[in-house]
């Protein structure tokens, strides 16, 4: 498949001209013409690039890739390496972030809730059509600890979790990654348990003192899932040859 054709399928499928983001998102670095070979994974890290070069992949398709707003924009260190990795190899780097995280299908929220039996009612942000967090409920209320006990198998990583009270999970929030500070607006709305993949200092205190159950599944664990789709989408859609890898991060 042509590098342009496969970049404009993405862009018409995840829209990321809708979105303003903290990255440029689509093509980042810009390798071979003729891409058959994926490796899909979370992020653009050594690690995946060298898996990447060692499976001689075409491209490298990924949620967190590279030029974020605020960064040193010098090519130094590790980003010259891992640029010059790309480039040696002639590997292209496409990243999706936040389009991949809202995209109603194929996202990071929707593979989440779809692994949780989670059903999605509306965005958090009903006035934001790209709001990035989502309301939903359980499909069968649980206790913390059911709830807390089906993250650790599904996910496979034991969160980190915060109980406000006895009553049982029916309404849920979520946001995938780094969501946490999204767990004044669940609360402000009545819902019972908001989950994302990481917390700070004072989330559990908005916890507690909102009566909101809180859980954080860890960023990299709760953003594997819309990546692995987004690829095989396209490896039954195009018949390329995309293979994900996880890279362990226990963030």
């Amino acid at each position: 498949m042509q590098r342009k054709k496969l970049v404009n399928q993405l862009t018409e499928l995840l829209k990321p001209f809708q979105i303003n983001d903290f990255c440029p998102n689509g093509l980042q670095v810009e390798g071979k013409d003729n891409i058959k070979k994926v490796i899909t994974g979370v992020t653009a890290s050594q690690a995946l690039i060298d898996v990447a070069v060692e499976k001689n992949a075409d491209a490298l398709l990924v949620h967190h890739g590279y030029f974020w707003k605020g960064e040193e924009q010098s090519i130094t260190g590790m980003k010259k390496r891992r640029i010059q990795s790309l480039l040696t190899h002639d590997i292209n780097l496409l990243a999706y972030h936040l389009p991949l995280d809202v995209h109603p299908e194929l996202g990071n929220n929707a593979q989440l809730g779809k692994l949780l039996d989670l059903e999605i009612e509306r965005p958090l942000e009903p006035w934001n059509k790209n709001s990035v967090a989502v309301k939903g409920k359980l499909k069968n209320p649980m206790t913390v600890a059911e709830f807390a006990k089906l993250i650790e198998d599904k996910l496979d990583r034991k969160p980190l979790v915060n109980q406000a009270g006895d009553h049982l999970i029916k309404t849920i929030a979520w946001c995938t990654g780094g969501g946490q500070s999204f767990i004044d607006l669940a609360a402000s709305q009545g819902i019972d348990a908001y989950l994302t993949g990481e917390a700070s200092e004072q989330t559990i205190h908005s916890s507690n003192e909102q009566g909101i159950h809180f859980f954080a599944a860890g960023h990299h664990a709760t953003e594997r899932y819309g990546v692995k789709a987004l690829g095989e989408y396209l490896a039954d859609k195009y018949d390329l040859d995309v293979e994900f890898v996880d890279i362990n991060n226990p963030v």
